[in-house]
């Protein structure tokens, strides 16, 4: 399993003005078929190539677009975007590139309702189990996700089932367009267009300019709908992510298993349907990850399925206790949070579990892995940990084998020597597994604790978690915190570029911060553009969401409104 390439698209560079076009629809084509059967380099594995590129960028910025179109295998948008969920289809929530030591608010934008969630928590308990205290698994759209692309900002919305576009730099609104459902998962940017899906049944591709309709088209063959959250949604709703790769759209539609639920691959270009297979015992709800050959699609409270890329056939299901948290890296899967916020750690190829973490993300580098619970916040050294803890699955199947062994010799009346050997093999193997879990406490680099348990993302060496009104900037290198930014409401979407960070909350703010400058003012929602679909009706009540203008711009009556100060931590204490 080879994570999955950052969101590739085809593109040249402009003499040598750094600028970025896109290739014709057929130069598009050639470069995909052509490495249709490369092995691209992982999310991970490009950090250090994209470093030392953009370190050369300002001397050179022709030969570095050059450089890393080559890397990437096809074309990509600026080196700074974050163009879909999580920065990548491994979901990684890693930047490459630096974040200023010092953010500020630059400007808010506040809809005029909160999230609508299609899941608004967890049984308190599982009485069967005796599992207490259980953690919410499906939490996929309890904020609005924002993806960042070419300057501008996208996100769905679950309260007025739209699409929004803003300027990256000022938060004013471009464009809106109105689905006939709730659109719960970020939308996806590629070759100037964006890809999304709506509870109602439905699959777009919108001009990511003008946010003019390239296609739309129903994910599965019928239309029906039936009430669901309050509005009337698809029999199928698509309550997955879209992947754009290799000139399809990979997506699913359905959360009935006895009415079918659809994995579907559609033509980029055209909307043509590819293929389609259809699975009747998991439902489908998260963001879907990929890798060069492998399709991952969470399965809300249940285990994610693991599908083939070129035809959607399932290849297995991951043992775990569930959720819509998910990470490709390396080989490795890593998803949960399970019943009671622990991680469990799948190798490529196998379905039992190699290795559980208690906590609710992670975050994987060259060299450390960083594990964010609801108290903590933890480095570890990766390599030294993953290579004990496959020692001490060895040692524990081995364990396993010998236990069998020993109670086949007890009931077949084995002899004495030989039952004593068998148990001078386990006393053996019981220290060398004591000796192996040892060493994995011993991996922690740093270990501070965390308020911010909602999301974490890493944007160069600066960690950025998210909490309950408030988000932070750690140091990756230690765990010191450099700055506190209030915000209001859970901190669950997060999002790097540009060298700013894009927050979302629970209460339906997106939010950015930048190095300290002029700062934005609110005023009424006037301007931009609306693209509605023609059979839409959405209440006008919904249609207005507070936006807002740079100090430069007409206030046009508007008062200005103090941003909510940064709270920079002492030197020492940095």
């Amino acid at each position: 399993m080879e994570c999955a390439s950052p969101l590739a698209l085809s593109s040249v560079a402009a003499g040598g003005s750094g600028s970025w076009q896109a290739t014709t629809a057929r130069e598009q084509r050639q470069r995909t078929a052509a490495l249709q059967d490369d092995k691209r380099p992982t999310p991970m594995k490009l950090l250090p190539i994209l470093s030392s590129l953009r370190a050369i960028r300002g001397s050179f910025p022709g030969a570095v677009a050059v450089a890393l179109a080559l890397i990437l295998g096809t074309a990509t948008l600026h080196a700074t975007d974050w163009p879909t969920y999580r920065a990548d289809y491994a979901r990684s929530g890693v930047s490459p590139d630096p974040l200023p030591p010092r953010l500020t608010e630059a400007w808010t934008w506040r809809s005029a309702h909160p999230p609508q969630p299609a899941w608004q928590g967890e049984a308190k308990w599982d009485g069967w189990n005796k599992v207490y205290d259980m953690k919410p698994r499906q939490i996929f759209d309890r904020a609005f996700h924002a993806v960042v692309g070419g300057n501008r900002v996208y996100f769905g919305s679950s309260a007025d089932d739209k699409v929004y576009c803003l300027d990256a730099r000022s938060g004013r609104e471009l464009w809106t367009y109105y689905t006939e459902g709730p659109v719960r998962l970020a939308p996806t940017i590629q070759g100037g267009r964006v890809y999304f899906g709506s509870d109602d049944g439905c699959v777009y591709c919108l001009q990511a300019d003008t946010g003019a309709v390239v296609w739309k088209v129903h994910a599965t063959p019928k239309d029906r709908r039936i009430p669901g959250n309050g509005r009337i949604i698809s029999v199928w709703p698509v309550r997955t992510s879209l992947v754009v790769q290799d000139g399809q759209v990979f997506t699913t539609a359905g959360m009935f298993p006895s009415e079918g639920v659809h994995l579907v691959a559609f033509d980029a270009l055209t909307g043509a349907e590819r293929w389609r297979q259809i699975q009747t015992d998991l439902p489908a709800q998260g963001y879907l990850l990929a890798s060069r050959s492998r399709l991952y699609v969470p399965a809300g409270r249940d285990n994610p399925a693991v599908c083939d890329l070129q035809n959607g056939k399932r290849l297995r299901v991951v043992e775990g206790s569930g959720g819509t948290y998910a990470l490709l890296t390396d080989d490795l899967l890593v998803f949960g949070p399970g019943k009671t916020g622990q991680l469990g750690v799948v190798e490529d190829g196998q379905s039992d579990q190699l290795a559980t973490f208690q906590g609710n993300h992670m975050i994987v580098t060259t060299n450390r892995s960083y594990l964010h619970s609801d108290t903590e916040l933890t480095a570890l050294d990766r390599a030294r940990y993953l290579a004990l803890a496959r020692e001490r699955k060895r040692l524990v199947n081995q364990q396993g084998a010998l236990v069998k062994k020993l109670k086949s010799l007890e009931r077949k009346a084995g002899s004495e020597s030989d039952r004593d050997a068998v148990k001078g093999q386990l006393v053996d193997l019981g220290r060398k597994l004591d000796e192996a879990t040892q060493g994995m406490d011993h991996c922690v680099a740093w270990r501070v604790p965390s308020t911010w348990p909602c999301s974490l993302i890493l944007g160069g060496d600066s960690l950025i978690a998210g909490g309950e009104n408030e988000v932070a900037g750690l140091r990756a290198s230690d765990g010191s915190v450099l700055w506190r930014q209030k915000v209001q409401g859970r901190a669950y979407g997060l999002a790097a570029a540009d060298g700013a960070v894009f927050i979302s909350t629970d209460e339906g703010v997106v939010e950015c911060l930048r190095a300290p400058g002029p700062q934005a003012t609110i005023s009424p929602p006037t301007g931009g553009t609306s693209t509605e679909s023609p059979t839409s009706a959405a209440p006008t009540a919904l249609r207005s969401g507070t936006r807002i203008t740079p100090p430069s711009e007409p206030l046009g009556g508007a008062s200005y409104t103090s941003p909510v100060p940064l709270t920079l931590l002492p030197e020492a204490a940095r």
